[in-house]
């Protein structure tokens, strides 16, 4: 049965390693559901969250093949809501004339979304959350007309002071 995985793992910024660790990943025939890497507040060092689909046989699979990686420094497997904080953010265009406007916008600060674009007959909306949270709003825009929608899948990041690559927030040796 196929599930989907979250994991992060740090990795050199150098040209080539995000293409090496797809290749790894589409070596071995994982389904990429969501990806984001971007820079960390490391010199040197990006952060890639994955989102992967695979079968139960293969997740502990996807840490130790990315470990061996010569450019990724660190990789964390075991996310889940009570160890990580999981974020998504979306843009959503949805049709609004001057009749609907009110009601969109009501909605979205419902869902503390902001609008960040107003057009002649349409309204852009950020919202930022879990993806449960994205889904509804995207559910309840629905009857108004969702022309289009752009959604990063969700950045995870470990709980407490702890930050996956064995740093504490202090920057001092993390325990545990």
């Amino acid at each position: 049965m196929k599930t989907t995985k979250t994991i992060i793992a740090w990795m050199e910024d150098k040209p080539g390693v995000l293409a090496r660790v797809a290749s790894m990943i589409r070596r071995r025939n994982y389904n990429v559901v969501s990806l984001a890497v971007a820079p960390t507040e490391t010199p040197a060092i990006s952060r890639m969250t994955a989102v992967l689909e695979c079968d139960a046989s293969q997740e502990k699979l996807v840490g130790m093949q990315l470990r061996k990686l010569v450019n990724v420094t660190n990789v964390v497997t075991d996310l889940t809501p009570d160890k990580a904080i999981f974020r998504e953010l979306a843009l959503i265009k949805v049709n609004a004339d001057a009749s609907k406007r009110s009601e969109v916008i009501h909605l979205a600060e419902v869902f503390r979304g902001q609008v960040v674009d107003v057009g002649p007959q349409t309204l852009t909306i950020e919202a930022t959350g879990t993806q449960d949270k994205i889904d509804s709003l995207i559910e309840l825009l629905q009857p108004f007309g969702v022309r289009e929608v752009a959604r990063t899948g969700p950045v995870a990041m470990l709980r407490g002071a702890a930050n996956g690559r064995g740093i504490s927030g202090n920057g001092r040796k993390a325990e545990g």
